[in-house]
């Protein structure tokens, strides 16, 4: 397990957690901003109307880092408590990885693209009677369905690694921005299928 989901020494939880989430909320700009960037300009609304909506949609995401840090704790915690998780965390890696190939497939990921690729992160809204806290929010709960199987895969293959990370972040702006979403959801799917497969593969051969 990364040594992300533990405590250094001498630090509370609180800090823990704060420290995660500056560093999730820092990478979520980093990687999110340059494809969220087109709708909100899109939207044609003023600077502070726009910086609500920066505001509301980090904010999903945000939320977002704090499911993913207590499901990464809990993790952690049974897999320094169980010799047997401990040893399942390869196939839990594998089983995460088939899970997230296999939804860039379905028609969630599609409805979830085809939201996160309007305006307004939905299909049919009324923007001018929507604050602009509002509407970022609407986008970022959009935006967070059509990137669950990119960041599942993040989680997997290392967060801290720059080049998985900037691996993702090209794979999400792709989806977002260029033409044939579903031909590149696909593209992206098939890869990390591929790797669940031989990793499972690896933890069955090692048990044997």
């Amino acid at each position: 397990m990364s040594m992300m989901w533990m405590r250094m020494h001498g630090q509370t939880w609180l800090a823990s957690a704060a420290s995660f989430l500056v560093m999730w909320l820092a990478m979520m700009v980093v990687m999110m901003l340059p494809s969220a960037l087109p709708m909100f300009l899109g939207t044609r609304r003023r600077c502070g109307s726009l910086f609500c909506m920066a505001s509301g949609y980090f904010a999903i995401w945000l939320a977002a880092g704090v499911a993913v840090y207590l499901f990464g704790v809990a993790l952690a915690a049974m897999a320094m408590r169980s010799d047997f998780f401990s040893r399942a965390v390869p196939a839990l890696s594998g089983g995460s990885l088939l899970v997230a190939g296999a939804f860039q497939f379905t028609g969630w990921k599609m409805i979830g693209l085809q939201r996160c690729r309007s305006s307004f992160g939905a299909l049919t809204s009324c923007p001018d009677r929507e604050t602009g806290f509002r509407l970022g929010c609407k986008q970022g709960a959009a935006c967070c369905v059509c990137c669950s199987a990119p960041m599942m895969i993040l989680v997997v293959l290392g967060m801290m690694s720059p080049l998985v990370m900037i691996g993702v972040s090209v794979l999400i702006a792709a989806e977002k921005l260029l033409p044939r979403p579903e031909i590149i959801a696909r593209v992206v799917g098939l890869p990390a299928i591929i790797a669940a497969i031989a990793t499972l593969a690896g933890f069955v051969r090692h048990l044997a």
